[in-house]
């Protein structure tokens, strides 16, 4: 085809259209003011909006909300230009026209004219929530959010997180110490539209009595002996993001009444203030105690307890999800090795079965410790496991003493297997020994048939 030919076809801005109308991606763009001039067919099917009810408006006004999320770059409506976008690359929640929860990935570039001057904003984006939902139920996904897991349980876990990012609902974690529960907290803000934005976190159970309001709240110059000036509050430091209140159990009764107060209404007061302030915040507590029975000890409030815990989210223990611990070992391993610049090491097969059986009081956290503390005392390119932490090698010398149920081998697994439809956690009951036996086991016999925990 000739250069002229070639001309002719993409001359016309109607062909230029037609091709972008035939991208498997949703596609609109917007001038400095952020008025849309582009919106493509796949943008439509995407979002629910069509073209006539898009083209021409502000981006924001259009969608109800930016349709970046707090991510926007033009989020200021000040007489200044926004700051430069060369490239961003994330995942968000957006809400269709008919008010349907759909993910995407999201790629937003600056548009230059030939002189270089930034005339607008691009964006690719493409639907992948029924990609992830897809994952989830397959078990196919082994990290979510910088999250690790590939555990049913830990699956769960991940759909939860999708679920309750699209609303601004206060949720509630709750697992043992050790378990990735500010990680949690952190994946549900960066899941959400308010990534982009502060995440505050305060550990409840760190801060003296007299010193947690004003951290909470902030307060003014003059309000008590070395308030030298004013002070922004956590609350207000996290406005427009979330807040994540670690041990929220620890709160005193009175810092319940004043928390309390916060949820229903929205607004604070600083100490020693006198003015209202309303900051709009996500919030997500924690802790590691059972709030219920906290409630029924009248340790904690339960008009407070019910307005925390509007969505609850549990953290299985590591000895819950044993399987994900080769995962972790690994996943701790290499972010050692990218981090010091270093060729990963390799564990050795009796070291990871001593990992496998130990019981995990730590949870995750510990796992992560014992993993750092071998990657120093190894002296090779393998971790043995006289490189790991002695009372981890000392809890396999008490799991001999008391020895198995029974012995192991392939026909009467492979049979308990059968029996239980693959059922791991059913087999190793039928089998008379522990899941860590079995899990070992299994491990050196990969031709056996592997079922569900």
């Amino acid at each position: 085809m000739s250069d002229t030919n070639l001309n002719r076809i993409l001359a016309p801005r109607e062909n230029l259209a037609r091709i972008l109308d035939n991208l498997k991606e949703g596609v609109i763009a917007h001038d400095l003011s952020r008025r849309i001039f582009f919106f493509n067919h796949q943008a439509e099917l995407i979002t629910g909006f069509s073209r006539e009810e898009i083209l021409g408006r502000d981006c924001h006004d259009a969608f109800g909300a930016p349709f970046c999320g707090e991510r926007c770059s033009f989020c200021d409506h000040s007489e200044q230009p926004p700051p430069a976008v060369d490239k961003k690359e994330y995942t968000l929640n957006i809400t269709t026209k008919t008010c349907e929860t759909r993910r995407i990935e999201m790629s937003v570039t600056m548009m230059r004219d030939a002189s270089g001057q930034d005339v607008g904003v691009l964006a690719l984006f493409r639907d992948i929530t029924d990609e992830l939902r897809l994952q989830l139920q397959s078990g196919n996904l082994s990290q979510f959010s910088n999250i690790v897991g590939r555990d049913a349980k830990m699956l769960q876990v991940f759909q939860q997180i999708s679920d309750v990012a699209a609303y601004d609902y206060p949720v509630h974690i709750f697992g043992e110490t050790g378990t990735g529960k500010e990680l949690v907290a952190n994946a549900i803000h960066n899941e959400s539209r308010r990534a982009g934005t502060p995440f505050v976190p305060i550990n409840c159970g760190a801060l003296p009595e007299g010193l947690i309001e004003s951290e909470l709240f902030g307060h003014v110059k003059g309000a008590f002996t070395g308030a030298i000036r004013d002070k922004k509050g956590r609350f207000e430091l996290a406005d427009r993001g979330t807040i994540f209140l670690d041990e929220v159990a620890e709160l005193s009764r009175n810092m319940q009444v004043k928390l309390l107060r916060f949820l229903q209404e929205g607004t604070l007061e600083r100490v020693g203030g006198e003015k209202t302030i309303a900051v709009d915040v996500k919030v997500i507590s924690a802790t590691n105690k059972d709030l219920k029975e906290e409630v029924r000890r009248k340790n904690f409030r339960e008009d407070l307890y019910y307005r925390l815990s509007v969505i609850p989210i549990y953290i299985p223990t590591l000895r819950e999800r044993r399987t994900d611990i080769p995962l972790l070992v690994n996943h701790f391993m290499h972010e050692a090795a990218v981090k010091h610049n270093q060729t990963p090491l390799r564990i050795a097969k009796e070291a990871l079965s001593l990992l496998m059986d130990y019981a995990w009081p730590g949870n995750v956290r510990e796992l992560q410790n014992a993993i750092q503390f071998a990657l120093v005392k190894s002296s090779g390119r393998v971790i043995t496991k006289d490189d790991l932490p002695m009372e981890i090698r000392a809890s396999r010398r008490e799991t001999l003493r008391r020895g198995p149920s029974r012995k192991l081998n392939q026909a009467t697994v492979r049979r308990a297997l059968a029996q239980t439809a693959g059922n791991k956690s059913r087999a190793a009951r039928l089998l008379g020994v522990g899941r860590a036996t079995l899990y070992r086991f299994l491990n050196d016999h990969p031709d056996l048939a592997a079922g569900d925990n």
